[in-house]
């Protein structure tokens, strides 16, 4: 039998097979032969009954746990069988964390000893409260946006959310022991650099190599991020292919809106803000490149994350947060539907890459506007415009909030939809913004 994940052959006892055990024990157990070569023969130990007493009392000694030691014969030749069984809580040697992987042993560093770890005591980063903060200091205008897109997409009523700020908190998850959690702060906190150096989004637009043409950086609390680094992408960074169809307004974007707004909710959730290290967004005129650090799990591959599997978040308190705003979804679907949004565009399926700790998203622009599939998003632009004229015209007063709500849809569609119509015509605003109205014009009814 060959070596394998839990087998392991050594020919003689030596103290540093101790890192062997951590490492079997660390992962899913197994057994350490001692007298046998690497291919498996029994070669035999000359001093089995030393080794049947010493090796027990080092493995002990050196990290705690109890393992059967077992002294075999084959053949008139004695060897020595360790049996390692799994811990389920992280063991250490002399400080040193090892793992068994395939037939080789680990030692784990880094971001892999972080994810070990954290896999082992189930105590999350984003979990850990923080001192010299309260709910008073965070952010409102955070809470306001947090409400008003948890109501829109009925992910929490009105009756929950009527609550102070610091109830809300402890509704998500966010208070232990009557501490805010670090992810309470980077959701709510309106400069979580204070506590999280890096914890801000940088986009910058690109010419040919290191050409930089334009940039901006994207600061606040993940919440005032998520409300706006995607609008501002797709304002000041992409130019929309403009085309009408009767008196509706069809925008063409070379990269699936909702496809990028997937790609960065993902990384404000998934960032390893311990790392002090932004998200960023590069725009080229063919690509866009989403970035952030991460730690990926150690049975994931960028090849099996683009197929159906679990929703294993890093901060499991900020997807919970965004799931309840209704930002992401919470069954690990996210990639799929940035795949089917690219999809419906014409474009290609976004790339997923892993340099170090980092993993960036790679997604292809459609660059010929004649191959655009625009099926999709024209049926979505005339039915939110649609909507939007229908109101307006049964109720002159409603304010953008009211249309918002009654039709489901952000505050922001709304103002895009009040702007296509005020621009070809259709409608326009009579008086200010509290005691005025709208004028349909006639060509339009």
């Amino acid at each position: 039998m060959a070596e394998s994940q839990n087998v392991e052959y050594k020919e003689s006892w030596r103290d540093e097979y101790l890192k062997w055990v951590c490492g079997f024990a660390n992962a899913q157990g197994g057994s350490i032969y001692i007298g046998l070569n690497d291919n498996g023969e029994v070669v035999g130990v000359a001093d089995c009954k030393k080794l049947l007493e010493d090796i027990p009392n080092k493995i002990k000694d050196t990290m705690g746990i109890i393992s059967d030691v077992n002294c075999l014969d084959k053949n008139g030749k004695q060897y020595i069988q360790i049996i390692v069984n799994p811990s389920s809580y992280p063991i250490s040697y002399h400080g040193e964390y090892h793992y068994r992987s395939g037939s080789t042993k680990q030692q784990l560093r880094g971001s892999a000893l972080t994810e070990f770890l954290v896999r082992k005591t189930g105590y999350r980063w984003d979990a850990v409260p923080i001192d010299n903060v309260s709910a008073a200091d965070l952010d409102i205008e955070s809470f306001e946006i947090f409400r008003r897109e948890a109501i829109r997409t009925e992910r929490m009523t009105r009756k929950d959310l009527e609550c102070t700020n610091e109830e809300l908190c402890n509704k998500l998850g966010l208070i232990v022991d009557g501490k805010l959690k670090r992810a309470a702060v980077l959701l709510f906190y309106r400069n979580p650099q204070r506590f999280f150096t890096g914890c801000y989004v940088k986009i910058g637009k690109f010419g040919i190599g290191s050409d930089l043409q334009y940039q901006d950086v994207v600061e606040g609390s993940l919440i005032l991020i998520a409300d706006r680094v995607v609008e501002l992408i797709y304002l000041k960074y992409l130019k929309a292919s403009i085309s009408y169809d009767k008196e509706i307004r069809v925008e063409t974007y070379p990269y699936a809106r909702e496809a990028v707004r997937e790609a960065v909710y993902n990384a404000l959730i998934h960032c390893k803000w311990e790392d002090g290290i932004p998200i960023q967004i590069r725009i080229e005129e063919e690509f866009m490149y989403i970035s952030n650090a991460c730690v990926f799990p150690s049975d994931w591959t960028t090849e099996n994350l683009m197929k159906t599997h679990n929703s294993r978040p890093y901060n499991p308190d900020l997807a919970n947060t965004f799931f309840r705003a209704g930002y992401i979804e919470s069954w690990g679907r996210g990639i799929q539907k940035i795949c089917e949004e690219c999809d419906l565009i014409g474009a290609k399926i976004p790339e997923y890459s892993i340099l170090g700790d980092d993993i960036t998203v790679k997604f292809a622009a459609v660059t010929n506007s004649k191959d655009f599939n625009r099926t999709n998003d024209v049926r979505k632009e005339k039915s939110v415009n649609i909507k939007v004229l229908e109101l307006i015209t049964a109720q002159t007063d409603i304010s953008l909030s009211e249309i918002a709500d009654r039709i489901g849809v952000s505050y922001k569609t709304v103002q895009r939809a009040v702007a296509d119509l005020k621009s070809i015509g259709v409608i326009e605003r009579i008086g200010g913004r509290r005691k005025g109205y709208w004028k349909v014009k006639e060509e339009s009814e």
